[in-house]
């Protein structure tokens, strides 16, 4: 039937020539976005704004026969990188960008260098960026659909694609992620591995693929190989073809690859150096131009070989799948296959010789398809296909102002957030939003509780061998604890994706992570990839500091204040009482429950939210007389803010003042440094940083303001609200002593601050606080040092 007669409903699909001509669109546009990057637009800094037309030819067939003939609107998909410039011609083909954006890329305000969900001005699923990430998102993300579809009823079936480099699987986040348990049996996942057999730098010596294969099949996953043409595979039918398969495979990847910088006659000599008679006489008599062709015809350039591949992998419902698609780089240019093409560009000639062979000319070649044509009138019909509803705007969820946890004892913060958790749970329309995850240190991060209430999530009904009766370690799809491996990465990405399964799978969820502190930065790409692509969720990094004595300094985290600090869309959360936690807590998960409202603290959306907390139980009744003196409302407005003053030493009269300000675990020896400077005629303030990101990022503001307003800075309220703007201050933290030190710089005092700056060992509190200066007494002598520098 005519195209224009076709619809979705009819199933008809068009054939491999109409879509071959698409694909011959979608290797021009590309092409040429990154070339009008380069050649038509005037930087004035002289720095190359580079490009990655080879590696985006490489995937132009297999991205034409999935968003052309494959996928459907419900589908989630990822793509690499340095391909990015495929992914915005082939929504600018179906409508989905402005063409006013084409010649933007890298340009400020424009398309960015990689797919960014939250910087391009068109649809993207998934950030891609950082190697090795971009596939593994997808693959969680279907964790997080499955898990929505058991608590809140299946969603419109979608698959998660992910399209990659084959140099990304040396990623070891990649082996991480598909070995989980977490991530078995994912049958709506495909991967589809552009292999090109090229890197940065070189033709990789020799082919992995039979080790790749074996890694994904030990991991449960379906192999599919896309490996020849059909000319190559009806070539192998004839006489001389099995000599002829046997040659091609066993020839070198380096030899191959060359053959695509060749002329015909230079193919020829070059492919049949060596070659056994057999092979020789399969081409005796054909043209060197028909050899060249047919010789470099790879499966993945071919539509029909790449949409054989999807549907096969559809067919597979019960285990994820991974597509190997062997392509050359920069097919389709003049620099195909050549060793160092990655970051290679066209010439302004060579372009123009492109726009020319494909009949464009300088006034058409940013023209979409003519609906009047087959192309055209596809393009259409496929662009209906795959739009999307707009999203439905949600309800917040009615989570607490707090639990109302308080006790008589000594807490840690650690016993707090867990005890919360629990609370949580029993809150209607809260706790069933719930969901935890950790990499296998669920109890001793303290989400026992948590577990023995709600259980531990699986697809299907676990029987349990070993009951332990501390923790009901129940395994089934009722359950709202995901257990992973040991790995951080995974950590980070699955809480990534569960903080965006408002947007993959329509269900706003409250994400909840926990993690051992140190190992914070052994996940911190894959954190910052959640941070950057808008999640929102809350990790909690327990036990932290030196305080984690007897652990040494392998366990000992120093420097993850400065990482919650300066990672954007990251808020770092230290408190040191019970009830701190159970408000900063609640604070975060209705932030996430309802990203548009704004508050007094300025922000509309923090995305991710990061408690450090610690085992070390402190009396809380300083905390108590705090309340008693400012007035609960007051206190917890301050403390959301980032800073109360828990002891104010009053009027001065002439007496010398300093101020000690301190997070988390090292309380008790700030309060006794206090009280001896007080024995001394010296008042102290003591000032609980609750965010020190929080007042960093007021301060912040009220100096960017002045700068962009050339006006003299305010000081933020919050600061104001809690420190006395004269009296030199002391910073102690059982962390880095960088994290703190510009709060000196922020009030305009002296500022001697404590910390820890170098590894730590094994033993008590009291001997690592004596090795790092964070004693009562050392707190002392830097708070007279502080009045001296006065």
């Amino acid at each position: 039937m005519p195209l224009h007669e076709v619809t979705e409903s009819t199933g008809v699909q068009p054939d491999s020539k109409l879509l071959e001509d698409i694909a011959q669109r979608v290797l021009w546009l590309s092409t040429r976005i990154v070339d009008a990057a380069n050649h038509d637009r005037a930087t004035g800094d002289g720095v190359k704004v580079g490009g990655h037309q080879a590696s985006s030819a490489s995937l132009v067939t297999a991205m034409t026969a999935l968003y052309f003939a494959h996928l459907d609107a419900p589908d989630r998909i990822s793509v690499k990188p340095h391909a990015s410039p495929v992914l915005h011609a082939i929504n600018y083909l179906l409508g989905n960008l402005d063409r006013s954006y084409l010649p933007t890329l890298r340009a400020f305000g424009g398309l960015q260098s990689y797919p960014s969900r939250t910087k391009d001005p068109d649809p993207v699923d998934f950030s891609t960026g950082s190697v090795g990430l971009g596939p593994a998102a997808p693959l969680f993300a279907a964790v997080a659909r499955r898990y929505v579809d058991a608590h809140f009823g299946a969603r419109p079936a979608s698959r998660f694609i992910a399209l990659l480099g084959d140099a990304e699987l040396d990623e070891g986040n990649i082996w991480e992620a598909i070995a989980d348990p977490a991530t078995q049996g994912l049958g709506n996942v495909m991967w589809i591995v552009d292999f090109n057999r090229q890197s940065l730098d070189r033709v990789v010596p020799g082919i992995r693929i039979q080790q790749w294969r074996s890694q994904f099949q030990a991991a449960g996953w379906h192999v599919v190989e896309v490996k020849y043409g059909p000319r190559l595979t009806a070539a192998y039918a004839q006489p001389g073809g099995a000599a002829l398969e046997a040659w091609i495979d066993a020839m070198p990847n380096e030899r191959y690859q060359s053959l695509f910088g060749l002329d015909p006659a230079g193919v020829r000599e070059r492919f049949l150096d060596g070659a056994p008679a057999e092979v020789v006489g399969v081409f005796d008599g054909m043209p060197d131009a028909d050899l060249a062709s047919l010789v470099t015809d790879l499966g993945g350039h071919d539509v029909e070989a790449m949409l054989a591949a999807y549907r096969a992998c559809d067919a597979e419902t019960d285990r994820p799948s991974v597509v190997f698609a062997y392509t050359v780089k920069g097919w389709g240019l003049p620099l195909a296959g050549n060793p160092r093409n990655h970051s290679a560009l066209l010439s302004t000639e060579q372009v123009g010789e492109l726009r020319t062979r494909l009949g464009l000319t300088s006034d058409t070649e940013w023209d979409r398809f003519d609906p009047t044509t087959a192309a055209g009138q596809w393009a259409g019909v496929r662009a209906e296909h795959l739009r999307r509803d707009p999203a439905q705007e949600r309800q917040p969820l009615p989570v607490p102002a707090a639990t109302g946890l308080k006790s008589a004892k000594p807490m840690s913060t650690q016993e707090a957030f867990g005890r919360i958790l629990v609370s949580l749970s029993r809150v209607d329309g809260v706790g069933d939003h719930i969901v935890t995850t950790a990499p296998d240190v669920a109890t001793s991060t303290n989400l026992a509780g948590f577990i023995n209430r709600t259980g531990v999530f699986h697809p299907e009904e676990k029987v349990s061998w070993s009951p332990d009766p501390l923790v009901k370690w129940t395994e089934s799809p009722a359950g709202q604890h995901i257990e992973l491996g040991i790995s951080e990465m995974n950590l980070f990405l699955n809480l990534g994706m569960l903080g965006l399964a408002w947007d993959h799978s329509d269900q706003l969820l409250l994400p909840v992570g926990t993690l051992y502190d140190p190992f914070v930065l052994r996940g911190l790409d894959a954190y910052v990839y959640a941070a950057y692509s808008g999640s929102r969720f809350v990790v909690a990094g327990t036990p932290s500091g030196v305080t984690l004595a007897p652990e040494g300094g392998a366990h000992q985290s120093t420097i993850t204040p400065s990482v919650g600090i300066e990672l954007p869309n990251t808020t770092l959360l230290e408190p040191a009482y019970a009830a701190c936690v159970d408000w900063l807590l609640c604070h975060a998960l209705a932030r996430i429950a309802d990203p548009g409202k704004g508050d007094a603290l300025g922000k509309t959306d923090d995305g991710s939210y990061y408690f450090r907390l610690t085992t070390r139980p402190i009396d809380q009744a300083p905390f108590e007389a705090a309340r008693e003196r400012l007035g609960q409302a007051t206190l917890r407005r301050q403390v959301l803010a980032g800073a109360y003053r828990l002891v104010d030493a009053g009027e001065t009269h002439g007496a010398p003042v300093v101020q000690l300000a301190a997070s988390g675990a090292v309380m008790p020896e700030v309060l006794t440094a206090a009280a001896e400077l007080a024995d001394e005629g010296i008042l102290a303030h003591v000032i609980d940083l609750t965010s020190a990101d929080r007042l960093y990022a007021a301060w912040q503001r009220t100096l960017r303001q002045g700068i962009r307003t050339a006006t003299t800075p305010s000081i933020p309220g919050a600061l104001r609200a809690a420190f006395d703007m004269r009296a030199p201050v002391v910073t102690v933290h059982d962390a880095s002593s960088h994290a703190l030190a510009w709060l000196g710089s922020a009030l305009g005092v002296p500022c001697v601050p404590l910390g820890v700056d170098s590894f730590g060992q094994s033993g008590t509190v009291a001997d690592l606080y004596e090795a790092h200066d964070l004693t009562s007494g050392s707190i002392v002598n830097a708070a007279l040092a502080a009045l001296a520098l006065r």
